[in-house]
C-alpha cells in the first residue's frame, strides 16, 4: 500500500508573501494608491431655488471666470461662501512679489478651503478653469471631510472662448449629461446654458423644510 509522501512545511516572512493579503505590509517607497472618491451623480433640472445642505462644497465651472463671478454674486445667498483662485490672486498682487503670487494663490486658497470644510462650513468655489484636474483637489478634500459635493456647469461666455476651451465645455456637457461625473467624486451635478441661467434666482444651503 503506497503512501503519502511527508508534507514539509514551509515558512514564509512577512516581506515573502505574495498576493493582496491585508497583512502584507507595503514596501517602503512604493506609491499609496489614491482614494477611490467615486460615487453616484444625479443630474438635477434648473430650478429658480436650489438649495443644497449646509457644509457643502458647491462648484461653479464655466468657460468664462467674469460670468462665474456675476453668477456667483447674483445667486449666493451668503456671498461670504463663495472663493476663487482669482479673488486670492487679487488680494496678493502688489503684497507679495510677481514671481510667488501664483504658488501663495494656491496655498492659500487650499487653507482656506481645509478650514471651512474641516469645520462644517459650506465652500462654493468658482472653478479655475474646465479640467478635471482644477476639481479633483477640491472634490478630494471635502471627501476626506465627509462633506457633500455638487457642480453646476454654466455654459454663459461660451462664444467668447477660444477653440481649446469650447471643446473641453462640450467634453464636460456630455460627460455631465450622462451622470459620469460621479467618478470625480461628484454627488450631484446642474447645467445652466440660454435662458436656465436667467431661471435660477437663488442658491441656498439650508436643511430641507420639515414636513409639516
Amino acid at each position: 500500500m503506497s503512501t503519502n509522501p511527508p508534507t514539509r512545511s514551509v515558512k514564509f516572512s512577512d516581506d515573502e508573501r505574495g498576493g493582496w493579503s491585508s497583512d502584507r505590509p507595503r514596501r517602503e517607497g512604493a506609491a499609496q494608491r489614491p482614494v477611490d472618491v467615486s460615487t453616484r451623480c444625479r443630474v438635477l433640472a434648473p430650478s429658480d431655488r436650489l438649495r443644497y445642505s449646509p457644509g457643502s462644497l458647491l462648484l461653479i465651472v464655466a468657460p468664462s471666470a467674469a460670468e462665474r463671478d456675476r453668477f456667483a454674486a447674483r445667486v449666493l445667498e451668503d456671498r461670504n461662501a463663495y472663493l476663487s483662485l482669482d479673488k486670492v490672486r487679487a488680494l496678493l498682487n502688489g503684497r507679495v512679489p510677481a514671481d510667488q503670487v501664483e504658488e501663495r494663490a494656491h496655498e492659500l486658497l487650499d487653507t482656506a478651503i481645509g478650514r471651512r470644510l474641516a469645520a462644517g462650513e459650506t465652500v462654493v468655489l468658482g472653478a479655475d478653469g474646465l479640467a478635471a484636474e482644477a476639481r479633483e483637489r477640491y472634490v478630494r478634500m471635502a471627501h476626506a471631510a465627509r462633506r457633500p459635493r455638487h457642480v453646476v456647469l454654466l455654459e454663459a461666455g461660451r462664444d467668447d472662448a477660444d477653440e481649446d476651451a469650447r471643446a473641453a465645455l462640450d467634453e464636460l456637457r456630455r460627460a455631465l449629461v450622462a451622470g459620469e461625473l460621479g467618478a470625480e467624486g461628484i454627488q450631484t451635478a446642474l447645467r445652466l446654458s440660454g435662458g436656465t441661467v436667467a431661471e435660477v434666482k437663488k442658491i441656498v444651503f439650508r436643511p430641507p423644510p420639515r414636513d409639516e
